[in-house]
């Protein structure tokens, strides 16, 4: 810890309270972040906040017997600042609970409860096992993300992701720029034109997305909007679905190669068949949810 200054955290059970004591009178104490978040107070030597362990972009670790949340408080310095930036870490750790049946490493960047059902999604590192460690990602590298729904007491659901935009804003407004991913119910996009690409399943409750970077907003904060969808595994068709697009072989389907016609609508209109979808979306299935945000690099630059 710096000599100037004097960080105190409160690991509570579901969330975290930190105070930042400035000695410094020309330190803006408004300009610290704890991850993506702003103080909840501040005043000319002090910053406060008070955060839940699920926002702020808090990376969630399950190992062993722990369950660690981390996060960084940063400093950002303005350009007429004598002060220089900074990141500190900021770490809690809990007992893990004793029914706590994730896997061992757990890829929370954001979580979203509905109902008795619980979604994740994040950036993950290079082979799927854990957080990325950076989220600066070099144009024409790959982006891993994962998703995956907790069911406590439903049957088997397989997750989805039937949208996906990026955009530079954490919320979508009407007059966003948008660069769209994955559309038409389930197509990948991106895949048709790159080596963006649907990972095989490990489990019918995650799907793994490997994305190559592009060159939309390259430089700036980017967020990629999803819509998750949890639904019933015997129940795929034209609108529930994960479809890319492989170089000779044209589109197929992730989880059933011999049912990849269901694909053929993703160079049109994909439309369902069945009614039961709009009825199954009210029950609670589906889920919005953002990652980010994250920079694209110029390899160049």
């Amino acid at each position: 810890m710096a000599v100037y200054a004097d960080m105190k955290v409160d690991c509570g059970p579901h969330f975290v309270t930190l105070m930042w004591t400035e000695s410094r009178p020309q330190a803006d104490t408004s300009l610290l972040r704890l991850g993506n978040c702003f103080p909840t107070s501040f005043s000319a030597g002090e910053a406060y906040f008070y955060v839940d362990l699920t926002d702020c972009n808090f990376r969630r670790l399950v190992t062993g017997d722990a369950l660690v949340y981390s996060n960084d408080l940063t400093y950002v310095a303005s350009a007429d600042s004598y002060n220089l930036a900074f990141t500190h870490r900021v770490v809690c750790a809990y007992e893990r609970p004793k029914d706590w049946y994730a896997t061992i490493y757990d890829p929370v960047f954001k979580t979203y409860s509905l109902g008795d059902l619980q979604f994740n999604i994040g950036l993950m590192n290079d082979d799927f096992s854990g957080p990325a460690e950076s989220t600066r990602f070099p144009l024409g590298s790959i982006i891993p993300i994962m998703a995956s729904v907790v069911q406590e007491t439903h049957q088997p659901l397989l997750l989805l992701l039937e949208e996906c935009v990026a955009a530079t804003t954490p919320e979508l407004y009407p007059e966003s720029t948008m660069y769209p991913i994955i559309s038409n119910k389930g197509c990948l996009l991106e895949s048709v034109s790159s080596r963006s690409k649907f990972e095989p399943r490990q489990k019918s409750s995650e799907i793994r997305l490997s994305l190559q970077t592009f060159t939309f907003a390259m430089g700036e904060e980017v967020f990629i909007h999803c819509k998750l969808l949890a639904w019933d595994p015997n129940g795929l068709d034209s609108t529930k679905k994960a479809c890319h697009f492989v170089e000779g072989h044209g589109w197929e389907l992730l989880d059933n190669l011999a049912q990849s016609n269901l694909c053929d609508c993703c160079e049109s209109k994909c439309k369902s068949r069945r009614q039961r979808s709009v009825a199954s979306e009210k029950h609670g299935m589906v889920q919005k949810a953002v990652i980010g945000p994250f920079t694209i690099t110029d390899v160049n630059s």
